[in-house]
């Protein structure tokens, strides 16, 4: 099964107070004094952190472990009865070897799945396959270790408002700007630019007509980020698009007297004509990480003119169920 554009999205249910929430790592190895910085900042939003120490501390090579244990304990933690969510340790790479093996029972109930970076394989695979709404989100060692509002951290409000919020939408402003000004409504879909164009080609490659597609990265010469939209172009994957939304791209310094980054994505994304912000704090971001859940149906404002009120991303509904 796969899940297009107009089916209705699986949702998670709702972390309440106390509830216990699985850290995984999936991808890279893990620092152990973030990994426990990250844990405590988890009890202090009021839940409980199922860790195994051995294997979320674990290496092969430039892995967290072999992809064997990897995907064991991303299966027990999307399926285990004991914890209502699951929030990642870090990005990296890796994380792509454990789609073949993933196999959830159509009937599986969706959870919180939290996490960004090398995690949108994860997520990409679970709306496509399950159509799960998936939160594009801070990781325990990254993000949440460096404590709400801190640079490198995250925002307390939407993290917690994205996690619990079960009655209705709601809208995240945003520390961005306005690169084609207007108002989109669709999906919003994607994450990591890299991740969501290796997927091209595989079951999980995104269905993106009528989407709001999010791409952030970190990392990337500018004319890698010109190859990769290039890609996407090409691919179609742009045909239909309602809206896009970027990061801010940080450490894509360009050389001197070449294009930027937001210099790229101006040329190739504004003959579009749809609404394109630049800049959100998502991700891949020096500043505190706001959380977007993906999956659910939302309306990107991209005003124009410096003096209006800043972008934002009102979403039409609410992204956890009861």
């Amino acid at each position: 099964m796969l899940i297009h554009r107009m089916d209705a999205p699986h949702k998670p249910a709702a972390l309440r107070p106390n509830d216990k929430v699985r850290v995984v790592s999936l991808s890279s190895p893990v620092e152990a004094e973030r990994l426990d910085r990250g844990t405590e900042e988890i009890s202090r939003l009021g839940y409980g952190a199922v860790c195994d120490r051995s294997a979320v501390l674990g290496t092969d090579g430039f892995f967290a472990g072999t992809a064997a244990a990897r995907g064991a304990a991303l299966r027990e933690a999307l399926t285990e009865t004991g914890t209502r969510g699951v929030i990642c340790s870090r990005g990296g790479y890796g994380s792509g070897y454990l789609l073949d093996g993933i196999s959830l029972a159509a009937t599986t109930e969706p959870k919180i799945f939290a996490g960004y970076s090398d995690v949108t394989s994860v997520q990409l695979y679970l709306w496509r396959k399950h159509g799960w709404v998936t939160f594009y989100a801070p990781m325990a060692a990254a993000g949440l270790d460096a404590g709400a509002g801190a640079a490198k951290g995250y925002d307390k409000a939407s993290f917690v408002r994205a996690v619990t919020e079960t009655q209705q939408g709601y809208t995240l402003a945003l520390a961005a700007q306005t690169v084609v000004s207007g108002v989109a409504e669709g999906r919003l879909l994607g994450g990591c630019l890299t991740l969501v164009e290796v997927a091209l080609g595989t079951p999980w490659e995104l269905e993106t007509r009528g989407a709001i597609l999010l791409l952030e990265d970190r990392g990337m010469k500018p004319w890698q980020v010109d190859r990769a939209l290039t890609h996407l172009r090409q691919a179609g994957k742009f045909e239909g698009v309602a809206g896009i939304l970027l990061g801010d791209f940080p450490d894509c310094e360009a050389p001197a007297g070449t294009e930027t980054v937001e210099d790229v994505a101006q040329r190739i994304l504004s003959p579009l004509g749809v609404p394109v912000v630049w800049g959100a704090p998502v991700g891949h971001t020096q500043r505190a990480m706001v959380t977007l859940p993906l999956g659910i149906r939302a309306r990107l404002v991209a005003p124009a003119g410096t003096l209006n009120a800043p972008p934002c991303v009102e979403f039409l509904d609410a992204p956890c169920r009861p």
